[in-house]
């Protein structure tokens, strides 16, 4: 391969592109890291609008075990450098988005990435291997591109006259700017109510529309939905302060004298529909992938109303082979279901995209440890992983351990994807156990403010399939069928240990499958 042509390109320098670049560095991999802005993380210069993150960073939690530290360290990128976390810089639980910036720039300086700055790839083409142009018509040639980009481009609901709305991504932050004015909020997600939340002192009437209703994030232990940080707003509302939710579609904007009149209907009241006089109409519906500088057999299939790329259980794109995604966009394989579309989830996200290139494209087995394949062993395996593991922790039900078995040695892998385990038959048809941390199917419907459900549920191995809580789960595969399937009893503080309760019925469960 000439000298020229990059074994990958990555294209963004945000917290899934630098760890991705430090990975492909202590490999030996060649690589370049372009970066649209002059710093790394150019997307946390202007997001959050309102500047505080909503990604928690508690440096004092009792121990210091660093594993078990990342629980709660929702910002650090994964690095063998004790120094590099990001709970070094800032003790304030919901930081500044500016004291992120600064870590993401010393991250890259002390990794010594390759990183070209001030470069935007303006049109990505495939002639064999990509072809990928900057703003200045340099161009860059690999085997292989990911992207981890973000979602860069503000995602605009399909709704006539949304033209004439203010974007979440450009709208004046200055609650001054809004006195006594009528505010309409179109969207249901943290943007809208951070938004909101900033005009309560201010403005004289706000509403926030939203299609689905308000989903709480301690109810749903999805993060992207509504945060506590955010739902000031909602005490407003149910304590008669002129604000409200309105649930339903909005149908049509129209401009009305110097403000608008929009049309909407509703969804749980009894008018149908209803024209609403606003003085301003602000639109924070989220985000999408920029997909125009892929052309040709490079541009990749979107989903999700075009806003993500679609991806195989490799994070590959389903239509362009060798172009993958990290970071925020591998959401797509999760979307709303786990913790793909943050630093805290995608970070491990990340981690196993380098390792499935590395098997893939390098001939680099995952890494295991070889242990005895007795049911006491093996149980002893499982029980310290998830005791302490972040990823599974963080990656609840989409990332697993799996235990392969093959005669009287087992193989303990760390933190898959569990489609992939599926998809690639991960095992070769030997036993093959799964372990990973899951809520109940049915735990956005139960009062996680219950104590008498929780109570009776505590350590209680017989009601250990009925858990809703976080519990670890062990299923066993072979030859690409389940055959078995255990649920450790839950625990209020996550620790899975007692003789009775956890160790126990695993064992006689592992005895039983092994068998």
């Amino acid at each position: 391969m000439p000298d020229d042509i990059l074994d990958y390109l990555v294209i963004g320098a945000g917290p899934a592109g630098l760890q991705l670049g430090r990975h492909l560095a202590e490999a030996g991999r060649s690589y370049l890291i372009a970066e649209a802005g002059p710093t790394p993380g150019t997307f946390f210069a202007t997001f959050p609008r309102h500047r505080t993150l909503i990604s928690i960073n508690k440096p004092h939690t009792g121990t210091d075990d660093a594993e078990l530290n990342l629980r709660m360290d929702w910002n650090s990128i994964l690095s063998d450098d004790p120094e590099l976390l990001f709970t070094k810089y800032t003790e304030t639980y919901f930081p500044p988005a500016a004291e992120l910036l600064r870590y993401l720039a010393d991250f890259a300086k002390a990794s010594e990435l390759r990183i070209a700055y001030d470069t935007r790839i303006a049109s990505v083409e495939r002639d064999g291997e990509f072809v990928a142009t900057d703003q200045n018509g340099r161009s860059y040639r690999a085997q292989r591109i990911v992207t981890a980009t973000g979602v860069s481009l503000p995602s605009v609901p399909a709704i006539e006259g949304v033209e004439l709305a203010e974007q979440y991504a450009t709208v004046t932050t200055d609650p001054r700017d809004f006195l006594d004015q009528r505010v309409l909020i179109i969207g249901s997600g943290n943007s809208a109510f951070e938004t909101a939340d900033n005009l309560v002192a201010t403005a004289a009437v706000i509403h926030v529309a939203g299609r689905s209703g308000i989903k709480l994030a301690w109810k749903t232990h999805y993060v992207g939905h509504l945060r506590a940080v955010n739902n000031n707003f909602l005490d407003t509302y149910q304590l008669k302060s002129q604000n409200a939710i309105l649930d339903g579609n909005v149908r049509e904007i129209e401009r009305d004298g110097d403000g608008f009149l929009v049309t909407f209907s509703f969804v749980r009241a009894d008018e149908i529909v209803k024209k609403i006089r606003y003085d301003r109409v602000i639109c924070a519906t989220g985000f999408r992938f920029d997909a125009d500088p892929f052309v040709g057999t490079a541009k990749p299939k979107l989903v999700i109303d075009d806003r993500f790329p679609e991806q195989t259980c490799e994070w590959e794109s389903t239509t362009v082979p060798d172009l993958y995604f990290a970071g925020t966009l591998s959401q797509q394989r999760d979307f709303k279901k786990a913790t793909s579309g943050f630093i805290h989830g995608f970070r491990y996200g990340v981690r196993a995209l380098h390792r499935i290139l590395e098997r893939k494209y390098h001939g680099v087995e995952w890494p295991s440890v070889e242990q005895a394949a007795t049911p006491e062993a093996v149980t002893e395996a499982i029980l310290a992983r998830v005791n302490r593991s972040s990823a599974l922790w963080q990656q609840f039900t989409v990332m697993g351990d799996v235990v392969v078995v093959d005669g009287d040695t087992a193989r303990y892998h760390e933190e898959l994807p569990v489609s992939y385990v599926h998809e690639t038959n991960f095992g070769q048809g030997k036993d093959t156990f799964v372990i990973t941390l899951e809520y109940g199917p049915d735990h956005d419907k139960v009062d996680p403010f219950d104590i008498t459900v929780k109570r009776t549920k505590q350590n209680d191995p017989t009601a250990a399939f009925d858990a809703a809580y976080l519990h670890p789960v062990i299923r066993h595969w072979r030859g690409g069928e389940q055959v078995g399937e255990h649920h450790v009893a839950e625990n209020l503080e996550n620790e899975w240990d007692k003789p009775a309760a956890h160790v126990e019925p695993l064992v006689k469960f592992l005895a039983a499958q092994l068998q």
